[in-house]
């Protein structure tokens, strides 16, 4: 009797042991199952985006950028100011108190940002007071509020107008579309959600060393209007601007 109930509790620490076993197998398996769906749900997450993105913008392929958007009948119409703050800097990170929302004009830091994007969001944005810089080299920038950044739609419509005009060899496309928030200045007038802007020499045939006829420019629009941008930018093209060949 006492041999078979040694032999009986063998029995039992290998069945225990076997247990511990299979359950330490399906631990492993779980944990290997949780880590492969983590991957995935990364991996898709990475992807939905530029896959939405092409997704949404393949009814824009074949159109012209006149053709996205509103009519350029949702614009006002364009205005001029006289313009002042070429080649002056300042340095990065100090603020410009700008008295137009958004500004055309005026002082502005030492390095524009690089013509490689076109389309920003209030998280990357860089700041007004480089994008002011980039004006003085005659982009057009396209300021859009938090309407705008709220309805995916238009949004939609700025990365196809953002697609039309992307390159840097091309500096007639010299174009930033980029977010205008509470935190930067006052609001667009009253129903206006989008600013076009530019610094303009004072026209084609003005000197660019002759300060005296540089203007900021604007037009105000209620949504996105690639009709607009495309007018705007042919009257005031990037060689109307006080620095045009400058990136």
């Amino acid at each position: 009797m006492a041999k078979q109930q040694k032999t009986s509790r063998r029995d039992v620490v290998d069945q225990i042991r076997n247990q511990q076993k299979r359950a330490d197998k399906r631990q492993g398996a779980v944990i290997v199952g949780v880590c492969v769906l983590v991957a995935l749900l990364i991996v898709g997450v990475a992807a939905y985006r530029p896959i939405k993105d092409w997704w949404d913008l393949r009814e824009y392929n074949d159109l012209g950028l006149q053709n996205i958007g509103a009519p350029a009948s949702v614009c006002q119409d364009i205005t001029t100011k006289k313009a002042s703050g070429t080649q002056e800097h300042v340095q990065p990170g100090t603020d410009v108190d700008y008295k137009e929302a958004p500004p055309a004009f005026g002082k502005h830091e030492v390095y524009p940002d690089e013509m490689t994007r076109k389309l920003y969001t209030d998280g990357d944005r860089p700041r007004v007071e480089m994008l002011v810089h980039n004006l003085e080299h005659g982009y057009t920038i396209l300021w859009y509020d938090d309407t705008i950044a709220g309805d995916n739609d238009q949004m939609t419509e700025l990365r196809a107008i953002a697609t039309k005009l992307q390159g840097t060899d091309n500096f007639r496309k010299k174009f930033k579309a980029v977010p205008w928030t509470e935190s930067d200045g006052k609001p667009f007038p009253d129903g206006q959600h989008i600013a076009l802007t530019h610094w303009s020499k004072g026209g084609k045939d003005a000197s660019a060393d002759d300060t005296s006829k540089q203007v900021g420019v604007w037009q105000y629009c209620s949504a996105v209007s690639g009709e607009a941008l495309f007018d705007f930018m042919k009257k005031y093209p990037y060689l109307d601007s006080p620095e045009p060949l400058a990136q």
